[in-house]
This record gives structure tokens, C-alpha cells and sequence, in this order.
């Protein structure tokens, strides 16, 4: 659920939800799983020998945990945190909705409203800075993420059930307010203001063009990614070498970069550079691509990797050139993950806010832009619909992704 649908519905149904704290508690919400995701996924790999080990030499269950455990997956849980870090450093819609003065707001306030064009310019770049900063600390974190190995398969344990005793209530507690504050109150929220909103007089045609907008500004996001998308993975997969290490890390460069500074770059852009483009979807499309190229890019380059070069040999070895073999052995190859990513990065285009409020043609309005439009003038009622057909609009590619995840041999 996006930031600022999770930030609507707190906001419609508690009187009084902002500032500091309120925001604190949405990004928190909606950012754990960048922690917990690894985190878990680390602690699955934890050999258990070596807490056996600790506690045959008169360690503690705590001193174990300290000593041992959180030593071998603190990696993730940095990593994790500093994630989390550029994720918050870049939310716009939330803490716009709550009114909270961060950098993005700033950035969109000089821009948008005080047309103040050097002055959103200054603040971007600081923006850009502190980025960059947390990212050489995400990077260098994972460069030592090896000081922890295991050598061979390591010890093979059944789960260790831990009884809880008078921790149980307090821990299932816990679960059930992460579940509450990042889904249901939300999810409540929507319900409750939806029928309201649908029954006023014209909104059914104004949430079906807003509806149609966002999907088609998004499948055209989604197509011009993957045809940038397709050499670069390709490369990294067929050809590993310098330049495949340098395309695939200026992607991710440019992915850690908050919306609203590609947004502003690509308006300065359109304006100075290339104004047949400005105020057109092609503009707002690059934008897209510039953010989420690396969610292609990965998709394309895992699923060559996965396809075996030795077919590509043999249909070289039968005469047939390059462009034929790419057309007819490679990309049939690929067409899963070409596929997947497509999916992956049409949800993420549906769900971008700050680059398409900057680059959107004058008179399109798209499902989040409609809703930040309502929510910004506490038109909760009128908003609701907007907020809950983009979250069933951007659930169905993650239900296709999930259901081929979990379907042996990858096929539905």
C-alpha cells in the first residue's frame, strides 16, 4: 500500500493525525518490511551450531542472541535500516497529507506553488546529497556483508519452537498492531468513506478516465522501460564484464533518487532541452523509466541467466545470425521474466505521485493524483474511491507475480 493511501486513511478517520509523530508512525508502517524481509531471510541462514556452540560454553539464550546471532545478521538489518532510510528521505505524499516539512515538500512547495524554480533547484540538490550519502553507507554496508560465512552447508536442525509463556499475549499484540496500523485501519478507512464517495453524481465517469489515465500513461511507462531494460539485462547476463557493471549500477543510481528530484530534473529537462516533449506523456514515461529501470533490469537479467547460452550456440552454429537467434531463441527465453518485470513495473508506475503531479500533461488527472488532489482539500468522501482502486488495481500484478512464485515450474 502506497504512503500516501496508508497516510489518507489515518487522516480521514483521526481528527488531529499530524505532524512529526503521525508521520513517523505511517513511514514506519509502511517501511518495516525493507527490515524485516532480510532480517528474516538472515536469520533462516544462521547456522544453529555455532548458538549451540555458545551455549554448551555457558552463554545465556540473551547473551546467545547478542553475541552470536544479531553479530551474523546485523548486515541485513543495517542494510535494511538504511534502505528504510532512503525510502523515508524520499516519501513525498505522506508527509504532504500530514504536513510535515521535509525536504520533498519543500522541493514541491518552492516549485508548485511559490514558482520559485532556483530555489526548488538549491533544495534538490541537498536532497540529492543526503541521498547519496546514506547510499555509499547502504553500499559499503553490503561490502562487508561477507565477514560472516558459513563453509559448507552448515548443521541441519528442525525449528526450534520457543514457548513464550507469559510473553505470548504481548507478542501476538505486537503482531496485531503492525497488522492494524499498515492494513487495517487503512483498509477501514477506504470501506467506510467508498460507497459514500461512489454515489456522488458524475464520480463514476471522472474515476473511469482517471482510472484509464493511470493505466495507460503507466503500461507506457512500463513499455519504454523494458525496451531500455532489455539490452542492459541481456548484457549483464550474456556478456559480464566492465560496462555490463557500470549500465547496471548508474540504474540503480538513478533508482535510489527520490521522484520529485527526477520529476524536477526532467521538467528543466523538457523546458531548456526538449520542449516538443514537455507536457506530454512521452515526458512523464522517461520519468518513469529513469526510476524504476533496475526492477526490469533484474527481471531480464535473471531470467537469461536462468536460460542456457548453449541453445543460442547451437542455433548460431546453424547458421543463423544474431538478430535471428535474439528474436527467436533469446527473447522466448526471456518472455517470463520480460513478462514479470513489465507486471512489477506498471504496479510501480501506477503508484508513483511526485513525478506525475510535476510532468503530467495539463488536464490529466490519474488515480493518485486525483486522490491527493481530494485529499488535499480533506474531501475524504470524494478521495476514497481514487485510494481504493488504485490499491486493487496495483494488488493484481503482485496476486499474477505471487501465484507464479508459488506454482512449481513458475507457470500459473
Amino acid at each position: 500500500m502506497p504512503t500516501y493511501v496508508a497516510a489518507f486513511g489515518w487522516v480521514s478517520i483521526v481528527d488531529g493525525f499530524h505532524g512529526f509523530w503521525p508521520t513517523a508512525l505511517v513511514l514506519t508502517f509502511c517501511s518495516y518490511p525493507y527490515v524485516y524481509l532480510p532480517a528474516a531471510a538472515a536469520l533462516i541462514s544462521v547456522d544453529p551450531a555455532t548458538e549451540e556452540v555458545s551455549q554448551s560454553l555457558g552463554r545465556g539464550a540473551w547473551r546467545t542472541f547478542t553475541g552470536v546471532t544479531l553479530r551474523q545478521i546485523r548486515p541485513a538489518v543495517v542494510a535494511g535500516g538504511l534502505l528504510v532510510a532512503l525510502y523515508v528521505l524520499s516519501d513525498f505524499g505522506a508527509v504532504a497529507l500530514l504536513r510535515v516539512n521535509t525536504f520533498t515538500r519543500a522541493v514541491f512547495t518552492s516549485f508548485d506553488l511559490g514558482f520559485d524554480r532556483t530555489g526548488a533547484l538549491v533544495q534538490a540538490t541537498a536532497l540529492v546529497a543526503v541521498t547519496l550519502v546514506i547510499l555509499g553507507a547502504e553500499l559499503a554496508v553490503r561490502r562487508h556483508d561477507t565477514r560472516y560465512a558459513k563453509v559448507g552447508a552448515g548443521a541441519r536442525r528442525p525449528p526450534h519452537i520457543l514457548r513464550l509463556g507469559p510473553w505470548r499475549a504481548p507478542a501476538l499484540l505486537a503482531m496485531a498492531a503492525v497488522a492494524a496500523g499498515s492494513f487495517a485501519v487503512p483498509a477501514a478507512a477506504l470501506v467506510h468513506w467508498t460507497a459514500e464517495g461512489v454515489s456522488r453524481p458524475g464520480s463514476l465517469a471522472e474515476i473511469a478516465t482517471a482510472a484509464g489515465n493511470s493505466m495507460g500513461v503507466s503500461a507506457l511507462g512500463a513499455a519504454l522501460t523494458m525496451l531500455l531494460a532489455l539490452p542492459i539485462g541481456l548484457l549483464a547476463a550474456r556478456a559480464p564484464g566492465p560496462l555490463a557493471a557500470v549500465l547496471d549500477r548508474l540504474t540503480y543510481l538513478t533508482h535510489a533518487l527520490p521522484g520529485l528530484v527526477v520529476g524536477l530534473s526532467l521538467v528543466f529537462f523538457g523546458i531548456n532541452v526538449a520542449y516538443p516533449l514537455y507536457q506530454t506523456q512521452w515526458l512523464l514515461a522517461l520519468a518513469y523509466a529513469t526510476l524504476f529501470l533496475p526492477l526490469a533490469v533484474g527481471a531480464v537479467a535473471a531470467a537469461a541467466a536462468q536460460s542456457p547460452p548453449s541453445l543460442e550456440e547451437a542455433a548460431r552454429s546453424l547458421g543463423r545470425g544474431p538478430w535471428t537467434v535474439l528474436r527467436t531463441v533469446t527473447l522466448p527465453l526471456t518472455l517470463p521474466g520480460i513478462g514479470a518485470g513489465a507486471a512489477l513495473v506498471f504496479l510501480t508506475c501506477m503508484k508513483e505521485l511526485p513525478a506525475t503531479l510535476l510532468l503530467r500533461p495539463t488536464g490529466m488527472d490519474t488515480l493518485a493524483t486525483e486522490l491527493w488532489t481530494h485529499t488535499s482539500v480533506a474531501a475524504y468522501a470524494a478521495a476514497s474511491p481514487y485510494a481504493a482502486l488504485l490499491v486493487l488495481l496495483s494488488a493484481a500484478p503482485v496476486l499474477v507475480l505471487a501465484r507464479r512464485a508459488l506454482t512449481p515450474g513458475g507457470r500459473p
